[in-house]
């Protein structure tokens, strides 16, 4: 930290007359809110690291250091841009450092944050007039637009939400209708990919002084934090985000669209760009990506999911997240389940089918293989990188979990510890809402499962794998035993009518086959060992 805090004294400046900014982790951008508004000479930034929140879960030590080199070198661009800057490393946490700054140099101005966390860890300095929250102009609809497009009332659906915000912005719109003649290419991105055209490979960086001051604290501090630290994945400068923007425009969006939904043990992230994490901390600006996007010369299938991506997936689930005070409020469920305990800030746990089951030690850094070639596969990637790409995270992940009956809190919270991207409005959003089914059908309109023929069409991680998914991959047997045991849930739901007629047809013999199936996978994960096809009962 020397080195950090000798290069901002020397480029600091007077404080005097000047109206400070509490900047977020999150935050870090000076051409939205207060501080794209101040000229520099008339700003100041108060940063604040504070350790117990990164004390707070097992975060992936690539997050942390992502999300403190860029802290840093975002100060050290905004001190040498003639804004004053205070960087103050809090125990006492966010409100007490920014109550103190306020002693000193006034009331403070914040764009309100995003996650929820922080606002509740924000409410001291906010009641004692420290903090004031201006609006959050970094995104890219309103409230108003959600209540617009939903009605404001649940179940919210996503469709309906991008095409009125399609329309409202006239991205990909030509004279009132969508280009190219269609609002979604979902269909067009079911290819698997053979290794044509070859994956890019994502840009390295090199780390700087400052970034590996940062990634000597994390190994020394965190040690006892999972995943590996890999410096030269860590675009840490605002340069840093302009090259990986450059490389996703060039060498990924290209060939995305067909691809989007393939998953390749050649690639952890075959076409798609792995914005999201500089998105979240807004060192890129999701107004200029969606609008750089649009004007590609490039296939609009490729074009048209990565806007649905952002200006679609990534606002709506903001917004749900908020209207739901994250998910503690749900229509279906009665008053209080969802939030569990009486404190309002207690951890959601919405929990519509019924999932109890712990998660098993496979899932984590260092703990025992699970036998399943595609969620070795995965786990591999996910502490190596922090990263999977969203399909692995939905359809390899989140469905074994949600098919095993995993606890979706316990889910949740592992994802939000192992993803770099991962914050409580989006992962809450993509777990509790989508991945598992927790919430019902108030974001999404079915329970997203699949049998093993799915993963064998859509990856080629079958192929190593001792089972066999035509015959003896237990990812089919947790299918049907997962639409037995829901049905008195699932039926009343018209998109699993196909799905349930197709589980009356199958002989009574063979649901209890599946039955005993889920028993020995979660006893042989809960044993620590890896499944063989030996050990599952054979079918009748």
């Amino acid at each position: 930290m020397k080195r950090f805090f000798a290069e901002l004294r020397a480029a600091a400046r007077d404080e005097r007359g000047r109206t400070f900014v509490f900047v977020p982790y999150d935050q870090l951008s000076d051409a939205i809110g207060p501080l794209r508004d101040l000229p520099p000479e008339r700003a100041g930034v108060l940063l604040v690291e504070d350790p117990a929140k990164a004390a707070r879960r097992p975060y992936h030590k690539q997050k942390l250091a992502l999300v403190l080199a860029n802290m840093r070198h975002f100060a050290l661009e905004q001190a040498r841009r003639g804004v004053a800057v205070r960087y103050v490393v809090a125990d006492a946490g966010y409100a007490g450092a920014v109550t103190r700054a306020a002693a000193e140099v006034g009331p403070l101005l914040c764009m309100e944050p995003a996650e929820r966390e922080l606002r509740v860890d924000l409410a001291p300095a906010l009641t004692s007039g420290a903090l004031s929250f201006v609006p959050h102009d970094g995104w890219l609809t309103t409230h108003d637009d959600f209540l617009q497009a939903t009605g404001g009332r649940p179940p919210y659906r996503m469709e309906s939400f991008y095409r009125y915000v399609r329309s409202r912005t006239g991205i990909l719109v030509h004279d009132g209708k969508p280009e190219g003649g269609r609002w979604s290419f979902d269909t067009d991105h079911r290819l698997p990919f053979r290794g044509e055209p070859p994956a890019p490979t994502p840009p390295s960086f090199t780390p700087d002084p400052i970034t590996e001051e940062v990634c000597a604290l994390i190994l020394r501090r965190y040690a006892d934090h999972p995943g590996h630290l890999d410096p030269g994945a860590l675009p840490s400068t605002q340069a840093d985000a302009e090259a990986l923007w450059a490389w996703g425009k060039h060498a990924a969006l290209p060939h995305f669209g067909p691809f989007e939904d393939a998953m390749s043990s050649a690639s952890s992230n075959l076409f798609h760009t792995r914005l999201a994490p500089l998105l979240h901390l807004h060192r890129l600006l999701p107004a200029r990506i969606v609008r750089e996007a649009a004007a590609l010369s490039i296939p609009i299938a490729s074009k048209e999911v990565f806007v649905r991506q952002i200006l679609g997936w990534r606002e709506f689930v903001r917004h749900v997240h908020r209207e739901t005070d994250g998910f503690r409020i749900l229509p279906d469920l009665p008053e209080g389940m969802a939030r569990g305990l009486s404190d309002p800030n207690a951890p959601a746990l919405p929990d519509m089918l019924g999932a109890t089951e712990p998660l098993p030690a496979c899932f984590w850094e260092g703990g025992p293989r699970s036998g399943l070639a595609c969620l070795d596969r995965v786990l591999g990637d996910v502490w190596r990188e922090g990263y999977s790409h969203h399909v692995t995270r939905l359809m390899i992940l989140s469905n074994i979990g949600t098919l095993l009956g995993l606890s979706p809190r316990a889910l949740t919270d592992w994802f939000w510890a192992a993803y770099i991207d991962a914050y409580d409005w989006v992962v809450e959003s993509n777990v509790l809402g989508m991945g598992t089914f927790a919430a019902g059908d108030i974001m999404t309109t079915k329970p997203y499962v699949s049998g093993a023929a799915y993963v064998d069409r859509m990856s080629d991680y079958c192929d190593g794998c001792p089972f066999d998914p035509k015959k003896t991959c237990p990812i089919t047997a947790l299918y049907w035993d997962f639409l037995a045991r829901n049905e008195p849930i699932l039926q009343k739901n018209p998109c699993m009518l196909v799905p349930l007629q197709a589980l009356a047809r199958r002989p009574g013999p063979r649901r209890e086959a599946d039955a005993r199936v889920r028993e020995a996978v979660l006893s042989t994960l809960a044993r620590g060992e890896p499944l063989t096809p030996e050990i599952l009962p054979p079918p009748p």
